[in-house]
């Protein structure tokens, strides 16, 4: 049995690629979704399709809509949900895709660090699972293959 994963949180760093390598690792049959992690590319995305914007607002909106549109369609096709709060940077989008995975009805693991506790906890009660590391995440993608 293959699942299909989203992979919600931000695409600063390198989380993703850790979480893919673990899982290739162990075998495991799991292909990985995500938001778009050219961080460029998912700024310009709009204006590449829309063309240029009169100002920074309209860019925004022209990449955000555009971005949310890959956002669904992906989490959708998901089985399940991984969203990744770090210690690094503001989670709005995580936050965001973690609650639209909660709503479409997508088992969710919530990763987040013992720091963010208190400002998770409501999300956390709701999640299926919440753990405190990748590597736990990927323990429980392990444990539906044992």
């Amino acid at each position: 049995m293959e699942l299909t994963i989203y992979l919600a949180g931000q695409i600063h760093d390198d989380w993703r690629n850790e979480i893919r390598k673990k899982a290739e690792k162990e075998k495991l049959p799991t292909r990985f979704v995500s938001p778009q992690e050219n961080h460029a590319l998912s700024d310009d995305i709009g204006e590449k399709i829309l063309g240029e914007q009169p100002n920074k607002v309209y860019r925004d909106e022209a990449a955000s809509s555009v971005n949310n549109f890959r956002t669904r369609v992906l989490l959708q096709k998901s089985d399940a949900v991984i969203a990744y709060f770090g210690e690094s940077y503001k989670q709005w989008n995580t936050a965001m895709d973690a609650g639209a995975a909660l709503q479409a009805g997508k088992p969710l693991i919530l990763v987040r660090p013992e720091s963010l506790v208190h400002p998770l906890k409501e999300l956390s009660n709701q999640a299926d699972v919440t753990v405190e590391t990748l590597d736990q995440a990927l323990d429980v993608l392990t444990y539906l293959y044992e």
